[in-house]
């Protein structure tokens, strides 16, 4: 059901309609292509990929639908920053089983979509999925409210979040959004209280590939605001017109708001900005706050889609009986699984959204007045989270399982802190804090954030490692100010402290270059809001509890018996302890499934010395495999063994691995140097351990490291990012797409690199899908298809092994003489080249008896061996499934 007067539908429609009719969508290819796309459970899907010029622009789009005459609402699914359509792909996939006419793309400056990056620019991205929505209007299978405005859906996480927000706003037609870890203003997510985040924005504009991908205005302002270190007034206003706020007022429909606790990117103030703005308008409002985001975590994949799903059925089938779910839910971590040593998570729920404010409480502080300095050039600066490196190392989620990884450096920090509390605080919310500061400059820049203090006081978490920046002019003659620091969800234990910690500098921001010093003090209580009406769902007991309490205390006795030898991980073995790498019968299933397998009964082993390429096509489990390698995830069967020790979450063997996968995410303003230093000191290591400057020599960077990783091409990117991989020199290096964007010279440089790293005894495994490349580079290959090793061995053994045969001439052979050879008994087709002849034997032929007959055919050998290539080798051994 659509919510919007039609009064505001129509007038809003008729300006769009006429930039409608000046620039229509043009498809450019592929129209009418038609291709099934496998799935175990009915009904089909089916997929037609199209490229559209739009505005001057084209698109490459995905129409996912099933058979059947019924029109049926549309889903825009739109992606992350830096990806593609084919990021959306499963999704899309389900929707259309689900009902939906699903339309994917990939926007512009991404993907094989053509155009400069707009961040979502209302008159480029925005207006094209004006076009596409023009387009779906068009389709016999989407359902219409009216001519030209057909029933439709967006979603999408982070840059595709947005997108949906926006179009929502400027396109009446859309009905229904989903948005998820996304920002309601993006002016306030990068200049948060006038200061620059700079390390998240320099990721933006790398990612996209750099500064020129981007429209010319956001070049200019990213240079001007990242060399002055300040944001001005004109790059607030570039990018406050291209955030969901600026047209807030007429978003007006069902919006489903899922945002990340632990990301320091977008906050939970930017989905709470936007819950109030929509919520304002009168259209229903739904919350969910993930435990993952930008910053790592569970990103909860699974759920959150069931409940878009649902939230499509209500607002775009009309189906009152769909199950939406909770006003307002948060996902909460209940203890650790001593199986895996992940975070137990747990859901919360009320019946309506409490906002960030909720019920205060008072908790007193004590701590006089002090001085903070901040040093010239900002520098050292104090560690909180880490974009790029937190994504990857989870930082955000140790904090979560109370593990402190923040750094604040004595004598540029003030301090205050509260007595024990008497019984469990859950914080739920933004807690403040009013201060007086004195500057002996005019411009102050303080980071706030509250620690949780254990009762030794010695252990110190930053929840979700979120810190407050706030930017405070006129402080010379002293300035009361009131700060509001991060909203989050955290439970401070019984006889635990807080601590209020003002600093002068942090990693992830920039700081006045000038020194500068600053005196603090307190001016009131830190007010920490609660949610008293959001409850934790209780964790159902098992039956045997009740009717059974004999059997569960004999049960308990025995676990006390044999926890020690249950809980212990797996004994060394000793015979293995030379080997890299031992994997046996390894399975991993789907989650949500007993019966399919990402990797099943997957045994393989690799030696010293070897250079190992991981083959096979799109799913066949590789990411699974080196995933579970890397204690990343628990396999459901088998074992990994590494140097005869056993693979888990944290094992200490885990030190000899070392791994680059999904890419590297560096500091755009440090040298490369500066980025592997910082990187090492996050692992907590010796810094003689490192062997900086070993691995740098076999990376090969030269000079470069003495420049901003800024300036680096992407081959010096991927050779940067290898050197991190490689630092403390790890027995077993793991390599996923090393050579992904890079070009010929480049990826010959990466190969050498990656041969130089084996040659010292130390052993490579690199999974991609570049086969002549692999062809070159590896000593040894394992083929995997569906989740089964196909073949392992020696590159030559599995290259060889082929039917075809390179038989050499002296001259060029005659085509009757071709035509001869054909013809000849066990050959199945013969091919001219230009140093002999390429001969495919039929099953059952002989190089022998082959030999004997181009003799007797006069024709001059000069050799004869196996000829295939890997990628024949390859196609051969999957059945082509690739």
């Amino acid at each position: 059901m659509d919510l919007r007067p039609p009064g505001l539908r129509a007038l809003l429609r008729r300006p769009r309609r006429l930039a409608a009719a000046a620039a229509a969508v043009v498809v450019l290819v592929g129209a009418g292509t038609w291709t099934a796309v496998a799935s175990d459970a009915p009904p089909p899907v089916h997929r037609s990929d199209q490229v559209m010029a739009v505005d001057g622009v084209r698109l490459d789009t995905s129409y996912f639908t099933t058979a059947g005459t019924a029109r049926r609402p549309a889903v825009l699914l739109a992606h992350g920053f830096g990806g593609s359509k084919a990021d959306m792909r499963q999704e899309a996939e389900d929707l259309a089983r689900q009902g939906y006419a699903v339309l994917t793309w990939s926007a512009r400056g991404f993907g094989r979509s053509t155009g400069r990056i707009g961040l979502n620019d209302p008159k480029g991205e925005v207006a094209d999925v004006s076009r596409l929505i023009d387009w779906l209007a068009k389709q016999p299978q989407v359902r219409l409210d009216k001519p030209g405005d057909p029933r439709v859906g967006m979603a999408g996480g982070s840059y595709g979040g947005a997108i949906s927000l926006l179009t929502a706003g400027h396109d009446p037609r859309v009905d229904a959004i989903a948005p998820s870890i996304t920002y309601w203003n993006l002016a306030d997510a990068l200049f948060p209280d006038g200061v620059f985040k700079k390390l998240w924005a320099g990721i933006f504009f790398n990612t996209g590939g750099g500064c020129a991908r981007f429209e010319p205005a956001l070049c200019a302002m990213y240079d001007r605001v990242a060399e002055s270190g300040r944001p001005d007034a004109a790059a607030v206003a570039l990018l406050e017109e291209r955030s969901p706020s600026a047209v807030g007022s007429r978003v007006k429909v069902p919006t489903l708001l899922v945002q990340g606790q632990t990301d320091s990117l977008f906050t939970l103030a930017q989905s709470d900005a936007a819950a109030k703005a929509i919520k304002a308008n009168g259209a229903p409002v739904d919350v969910d706050w993930i435990a993952g985001g930008h910053d790592g975590g569970d990103l909860e994949t699974g759920r959150i889609e069931g409940r878009v799903t649902s939230w499509f059925d209500r607002y775009l089938k009309g189906d009152r009986s769909a199950d939406t779910g909770p006003a307002f839910r948060i996902t909460r971590t209940g203890g650790v699984d001593s199986t895996d040593g992940t975070a137990q998570l747990r859901g919360a729920t009320s019946d309506r959204y409490p906002g960030l404010t909720g019920d205060r409480r008072s908790i007193a502080l004590t701590g006089g007045t002090q001085r903070v300095e901040n040093p010239a050039g900002a520098t050292p600066p104090a560690v909180s989270a880490l974009p790029g490196l937190g994504t990857a190392g989870g930082l955000a989620q140790l904090s979560s399982l109370g593990v402190g990884v923040s750094l604040d450096f004595p004598g540029q920090y003030a301090h205050f802190d509260s007595a024990p509390v008497a019984d469990n605080l859950q914080i739920t919310g933004s807690p403040t804090a009013t201060v007086h500061i004195t500057s002996t400059s005019d411009d102050t820049v303080l980071f706030g954030k509250v620690y949780d203090v254990g009762p030794d006081g010695t252990r110190k978490v930053l929840p979700s490692q979120l810190v407050a920046p706030v930017r405070v002019a006129g402080t010379r003659s002293g300035k009361d100010v009131t700060i509001t620091l991060p909203a989050i969800d955290h439970e401070v234990q019984k006889g635990h402290r807080l601590s209020l910690v003002l600093a002068s500098t942090d990693l992830g921001y920039a700081s006045p270059a000038a020194p500068a010093v600053y005196t603090v003090s307190l001016k009131g209580a830190l007010g920490v809001p609660t949610a008293p009406r959001v409850e934790t769902a209780a964790a159902a007991l098992p039956a045997w509890v009740w009717w059974l309490p004999l059997a569960g205390a004999l049960a308990a006795a025995a676990l006390l018996v044999t926890g020690r030898r249950r809980t212990a991980a797996p004994a060394p073995d000793p015979g293995l302890a030379g080997v890299p790498l031992q994997i046996t019968d390894l399975s991993k299933r789907y989650a949500r499934s007993t019966d399919r397998y990402a990797v099943r009964e997957l045994s393989f082993r690799v030696e010293k010395g070897q250079v190992l390429g991981l083959l096979g096509p799109n799913g066949a489990g590789k990411t699974t495999t080196l995933r579970m390698l890397m204690g990343l995830i628990k396999p459901d069967g088998g074992e990994i063994r590494v140097f005869g020790h056993a693979i888990r979450p944290g094992a200490p063997v885990l030190s000899r691995v070392g791994a680059f996968v999904e890419g590297a995410g560096f500091l755009p303003h440090l040298t490369g140097r500066e980025n592997l230093e910082l990187y090492w000191q996050a692992t907590g290591r010796p810094a003689a351990d490192s062997h900086m400057e070993e691995a740098l020599e076999i990376a090969g960077l030269g000079d470069a490291l003495a420049r901003a990783v800024r300036t680096y091409s992407q081959g010096m990117r991927q050779r940067l990012a290898i050197a991190q991989a490689m630092l403390g020199l790890p027995d077993l290096l793991i390599l996923d797409e090393p050579t992904n964007g890079l070009d010929p010279p480049q990826i010959r440089e990466m190969r050498e690199v990656m041969i130089r790293y084996a040659a010292a005894g130390r052993t490579v495994i690199v999974s991609s899908h570049l086969l002549a490349e692999v062809e070159q580079s590896c000593t040894h290959l394992v083929v995997m298809d569906r989740g089964r090793l196909v073949q392992a061995g020696p590159v030559a053994e599995i290259v060889g092994s082929g039917d075809t045969l390179l038989v050499g001439t002296g001259v060029p052979v005659e085509e009757p003489v071709v035509e001869k050879v054909a013809a000849l008994p066990g050959v199945a087709s013969v091919t001219r080249t230009d140093d002999g002849l390429l001969v495919r034997m039929e099953p059952g032929g002989s190089a022998p008896r082959l030999v004997a007959d181009l003799v007797r055919l006069d024709v001059p050998v000069a050799s004869v061996g196996p000829h295939r290539r890997l990628e024949d080798a390859f196609l051969t051994l999957i059945g082509g499934s690739a």
